[in-house]
């Protein structure tokens, strides 16, 4: 399969199961799993940094058009989108995964803990912003505070879960031509 249907299905698949599945699960309406923005984790290691932006706010745009808060969501995964590589330079060093592996992933970033770390910021990140633009709206501080942990880390358990069932195949690449 090439990359461009698989990248479309993920894209299309990861929004129908966050907006008719996980957009129904609200614990005592503190806890929001959000798992569509796992497109933008599996983005490849290369790539354009803007046109992964604009496919990112594409991602929230999606989102936003069966919401009823636009811009949110598109908001935050613009943000991660550019943060991203940042992180990946900070958990990676330079002569790293993102040389031999096409996308980060449990074995291209080195075990789970690292990539754990790696979805871990970047979840915080955006759930913190989407959270963030929510609350301005209500003015609630401890709401805010607590849907962030919470729901970040019911995402990360989702993700980690994810992980493991739908283990994507990616083959070392070396330097050779």
């Amino acid at each position: 399969m090439g990359t461009l249907l698989k990248n479309m299905l993920r894209f299309i698949l990861l929004i129908l199961v966050q907006v008719y599945v996980l957009d129904r699960i609200h614990l005592h309406y503190m806890v929001t799993p959000y798992i569509y923005f796992l497109f933008i984790l599996w983005m490849p290691f290369e790539g354009n940094r803007a046109v992964q932006m604009m496919i990112a706010f594409a991602l929230g745009f999606t989102l936003d058009g069966f919401r009823h808060h636009p811009g949110f969501h598109s908001a935050a995964c613009v943000l991660v989108a550019y943060l991203r590589p940042f992180v990946v330079n900070l958990l990676i060093s330079q002569q790293g995964a993102e040389n031999n592996y096409q996308e980060p992933s449990a074995k291209s970033m080195g075990g789970f803990i690292p990539y754990l770390v790696y979805a871990g910021m970047l979840t915080l990140v955006h759930h913190g912003w989407l959270f963030f633009l929510e609350a301005m709206q209500f003015g609630d501080f401890w709401y805010f505070i607590v849907k962030t942990v919470f729901s970040t880390a019911i995402t990360l358990l989702l993700i980690m879960i994810v992980e493991l069932l739908f283990s994507r195949k990616q083959a070392f690449r070396t330097n050779t031509v």
